[in-house]
C-alpha cells in the first residue's frame, strides 16, 4: 500500500516532499514503504484528511505528550497457594506488560502517596534537574491536617532536584504542590496533565485530583494502571537513581536547617527483615482512606517485575514479597504462556515482529521485546512504549522534542507532513523543525508550522 504522493502545485510554484497522514484505523505491517525522493514535486495544496483519533500535531497539543542474584532465594508457587490479603493486587512482567497475577486488578482504590510516582515522571519529562522551584503560599499552604510535610513555606526555594528527593524519598506534599505549580502553573493544571499521561500509557481507570494523593472522592486509580505508570518511570535513570537513595541531605530552608531524609520503602534496606534483593524503585502511601498502597519494581537475572498492592491493612510488605517470590521463581511459565510474548527461554526462536491485539511489537535478537527504546530494522528507525507497542502518529519526547512515526511506524526523515492542514517539516534526523529555514527554502515557526 502506498501512502505517498506525487503532486505538482502550479501555483505556489513548490517542490515538497512530504507525507500524508493515514487513518488511524487502518492497521498496515511494518514493512518498509516505498519513499517518494527529493527530487519528486509535491505541493501544500494537496488536501490530506486525517482520523479525529489520530494524535493530532505539535501546533495543536495544550499538554504535549521510555542482574542480581536472590538474597532470599524462592521457590515455585501455584497461583491457588499464593495468598494476598490486600484487597487490590497485580504482579506484572516491566518487559511486555503482561499480568502475571491479579486480584481486582481494575478496580479503583485510593491510591495515596503511591500517586508521586506519577508527579515525579512528569516533572521528570518537563523540567532540568537545575531548575529552581519557589514555593507559593498556595503550595506550602492546601494541605491536609497531619500530612507528610517538610515544612517548607512561601517563598522557598529549592531545585528541581532537591524537590524530588524530597518527593520520593520524604513523601512531602507541599513539595508535590510546589513542583505541580512549577511544571503547570497551578495544581488543578497538573493534574489534568497526570490524567492525560495516564490515558497514554494506558491507563484505563485512573483520575487524580491532585499531585500528592491526599484524599479527595474523585482521586482513584487501579493496580493494574499504577503498575503501567511505574513500568513508565522506571524507564527513566534519574528516577530510578533518585528513587532508590536510603539518605539524602536536604538542603535548610527559611524555617528549617539542614537535615537528613530517608527512604520509607523498607525493602530497600539491607538491615530491616523486609529487605528485598533488586529492589529497582517504588513508593509507599497511606491515607485514612487508601489504606496501605504500595508498589514495587525489583529486577533479577535481567528479569523486571512490577508490584502493586492497594487498600492493605499492614500486609503492603508480605503481600509484595509473595508477589514478587512468586513471579520470579514461576517466570517462565507466567510469561511464556497463553500465547504471550516472552523471554527467550520461554520462545528461544522467536525474533522479529509479532503483532498482538494491541499492535505490534518487536522481539529483539535476544529474545525480550522491544521497550521504551529505539530499534533500526532493515535501515528504518522505530520506537516502541514503554508497554511494548510500536508507536504511530506525533509523539514528544521528554526533551521536547517532536518525531513523526509513519503508519507503519518508521520514523518520517527529510520530509513534510500535512496535518489538519498545516504543514510540517521533519529533519534528516528525525525531529521537527522548529522556528528556522526548512533546507528546501521556507519558514516554519515556534510550532513547526510553515508560514504560508
Amino acid at each position: 500500500m502506498r501512502n505517498r504522493k506525487k503532486i505538482v502545485s502550479i501555483a505556489l510554484g513548490m517542490s515538497l516532499t512530504f507525507c500524508s497522514v493515514a487513518a488511524a484505523n487502518i492497521i498496515i505491517s511494518p514493512v518498509p514503504i516505498e519513499e517518494t525522493t527529493a527530487s519528486q514535486e509535491a505541493g501544500p495544496s494537496v488536501l490530506a484528511q486525517k482520523d479525529q483519533n489520530t494524535d493530532r500535531g505539535p501546533g495543536y497539543s495544550a499538554n504535549p505528550v521510555n542482574p542480581v542474584n536472590p538474597a532470599n532465594p524462592v521457590e515455585a508457587a501455584n497461583p491457588e497457594e499464593l495468598v494476598i490479603s490486600s484487597e487490590g493486587a497485580v504482579l506484572m512482567d516491566a518487559a511486555t506488560g503482561k499480568v502475571l497475577y491479579g486480584k481486582n486488578q481494575d478496580k479503583q482504590f485510593y491510591p495515596a502517596s503511591i500517586t508521586k510516582i506519577m508527579t515525579a515522571l512528569l516533572v521528570l519529562e518537563n523540567c532540568r534537574l537545575d531548575e529552581t522551584v519557589t514555593f507559593s503560599a498556595t503550595a506550602t499552604t492546601n494541605l491536609e491536617s497531619g500530612s507528610v510535610s517538610l515544612n517548607i513555606v512561601a517563598g522557598d526555594q529549592l531545585t528541581v532536584e532537591q524537590s524530588l528527593y524530597g518527593l520520593l524519598l520524604k513523601s512531602a506534599n507541599e513539595i508535590a504542590n510546589g513542583l505541580a505549580e512549577h511544571v503547570a502553573g497551578s495544581v488543578d493544571a497538573f493534574a489534568g496533565q497526570m490524567n492525560a499521561r495516564a490515558l497514554q500509557l494506558g491507563c484505563k481507570n485512573t483520575n487524580f485530583a491532585n499531585p500528592g494523593g491526599l484524599n479527595h472522592s474523585a482521586h482513584k486509580t487501579t493496580p493494574y494502571d499504577m503498575a503501567l505508570i511505574l513500568q513508565a518511570a522506571l524507564q527513566n535513570e534519574t528516577f530510578r537513581k533518585i528513587d532508590t537513595t536510603l539518605t539524602y541531605q536536604f538542603p535548610a530552608t527559611s524555617q528549617a536547617a539542614a537535615r537528613t531524609v530517608t527512604m520509607g520503602h523498607k525493602m530497600m534496606y539491607p538491615s530491616d527483615s523486609r529487605y528485598y534483593e533488586g529492589i529497582i524503585g517504588g513508593k509507599t502511601g497511606y491515607t485514612s482512606l487508601a489504606g496501605n498502597t504500595l508498589v514495587t519494581g525489583a529486577e533479577r537475572d535481567g528479569v523486571r517485575l512490577i508490584a502493586v498492592v492497594m487498600k492493605s491493612s499492614g500486609t503492603q510488605y508480605t503481600d509484595t514479597i509473595a508477589l514478587l517470590d512468586y513471579g520470579f521463581a514461576n517466570y517462565s511459565t507466567l510469561a511464556g504462556g497463553s500465547g504471550q510474548v516472552g523471554p527467550a527461554a520461554a520462545n528461544p526462536a522467536a525474533t522479529g515482529w509479532i503483532l498482538e491485539a494491541a499492535g505490534w511489537r518487536y522481539i529483539k535478537a535476544d529474545g525480550r521485546v522491544a521497550a521504551g527504546e529505539w530499534q533500526t530494522v532493515q535501515g528504518l528507525n522505530y520506537w516502541f512504549d514503554t508497554n511494548s507497542n510500536m508507536v504511530t502518529g506525533w509523539q514528544q519526547f521528554s526533551d521536547g522534542t517532536w518525531y513523526y512515526f509513519k503508519p507503519a511506524g518508521h520514523m518520517a526523515q527529510s520530509c513534510w507532513i500535512l496535518d489538519q492542514g498545516d504543514w510540517f517539516y521533519l529533519g534528516a534526523d528525525g525531529k521537527l523543525l522548529q522556528n528556522t529555514t526548512t533546507p528546501d527554502g521556507y519558514q516554519v515557526d515556534e510550532r513547526g508550522i510553515w508560514k504560508q
